[in-house]
């Protein structure tokens, strides 16, 4: 994958340029973006353009210079500044398709049977099939590609172990070894073990850690990282994306890109089931709490409950989206708000049924339930908790009926 093959970010891949051809870059790099900002689709292009040939001549280093910073140009050679990788020559060809033998690649696993000790290579078929799918997927889609079913994926002490016997290696054929570790999140305490590797690492040697959270990244880790921000895509962006890739028109493609506020992997999860009717089931559902009462939230929560998660998570969104947008018609005005007629006139009605307050309190349950529902809670459970929370929120508010 090269710079041109990932979605937006044009800021941030001249830094990253800039970063190389000014000698400032780190031995270790910490990719943070959110889910669908493309971090790891970044960094994998970043890592190509470290071992294309045309950009990096065997021994001549990147650009002419090492790619920490020693320059390797004789006296008055002009040095020549490449945009991207060319995506043709061999090491291109092997990156691309995720086989370069000097670029590894770090992720969680599960013991395909008790008594195992999985490392990462044991699933490097499944990984290169994965990512060539889903480069923008997030570790629930690969949790379940690989058939972990509910078991927690690790970064295991055995994968650190192993890394460290990698990375020790001569390289094969680039100047560079690499080794891209995804979602250090899921490395425990075992990570400290890599901590010497980090902080000195043999010649040539560039770690880059791709991260959602870093809350949940060891500390230590952290503080031996240059942090590289992967912000989320504008809705521009996404849009222009959905309609090259994603083959649907304009008008297709801008409502899914303002509900999905920046995530590409829920813009195409929202595209793969944009034929479900997220409008009519918010009204049913509104309805049974305002109106018709509990025999038909029963009906409803019964219906909810056989959804998938997934689903249920973009239902949630798209509810959330319409109250952001009720929220914009009572401070701008309707014509500065670009959104399908349906839907604004239905952001129209929330507003005539729940205060600013009372929106606000919504929009903070749903990203609860949003919450609850990564983590596997039972969702008959929770959208009965829901519903009740709703009733009350909106109970002081005069009963209308949505259409």
């Amino acid at each position: 994958m090269a710079f041109r093959d990932v979605i937006g970010q044009g800021a941030l891949k001249d830094r990253l340029l800039q970063l190389v051809n000014q000698n400032r870059l780190s031995h270790a790099l910490l990719f943070l973006g959110k889910e669908g900002a493309g971090a790891l689709p970044l960094a994998i292009a970043f890592a190509q353009y470290v071992v294309c040939e045309k950009v990096n001549t065997r021994g001549a280093g990147i650009n002419g210079t090492s790619l920490f910073g020693d320059s390797a140009l004789s006296p008055g050679q002009e040095q020549t500044i490449y945009r991207d990788a060319c995506g043709e020559c061999a090491a291109c060809i092997k990156a691309k398709q995720l086989i370069h033998p000097d670029i590894h690649f770090s992720y969680p696993v599960v013991a395909r049977k008790s008594g195992d000790k999985p490392v990462s290579t044991d699933y490097a078929k499944e990984w290169r099939e994965f990512f060539l799918q889903y480069p923008y997927g997030n570790a629930y889609d690969w949790l379940q590609f690989i058939e972990a079913e509910n078991r927690q994926g690790n970064i295991t002490s055995y994968e650190c172990s192993d890394i460290l016997r990698k990375l020790n290696l001569k390289s094969f054929e680039s100047e560079y070894k690499i080794l891209i570790m995804w979602m250090p999140e899921y490395l425990g305490n075992e990570g400290n073990k890599l901590l010497k590797l980090i902080e000195e690492p043999p010649a040539n040697t560039l770690f880059i850690l791709v991260a959602e959270n870093e809350s949940l990244v060891l500390p230590t880790i952290i503080s031996r990282t240059q942090l590289i921000k992967v912000p989320l895509l504008t809705t521009d962006e996404i849009e222009a994306a959905l309609i090259s890739r994603g083959e649907i028109n304009a008008e297709q493609a801008r409502p899914l890109a303002s509900v999905c506020e920046g995530n590409y992997r829920e813009a195409l999860q929202l595209l793969q089931h944009a034929e479900n009717d997220w409008q009519g089931l918010l009204r049913e559902w509104l309805n049974a709490i305002l109106k018709t009462g509990p025999v038909a939230q029963v009906k409803w929560i019964e219906e909810m409950g056989k959804m998938g998660r997934e689903k249920q998570k973009q239902f949630l969104r798209y509810f959330n989206h319409l109250l952001e947008q009720s929220i914009r018609l009572r401070v701008m005005p309707a014509d500065a708000i670009h959104l399908p007629t349906k839907e604004k006139d239905f952001a129209s009605r929330l507003n005539k049924i729940a205060s600013l307050a009372q929106q606000q309190a919504i929009i903070e349950e749903l990203d609860k339930a949003s919450y609850y529902i990564e983590r596997n809670a039972h969702a008959k459970m929770l959208f009965h908790a829901l519903t009740i929370k709703l009733y009350h929120i909106l109970s002081n508010k005069m009963r209308v009926v949505m259409q």
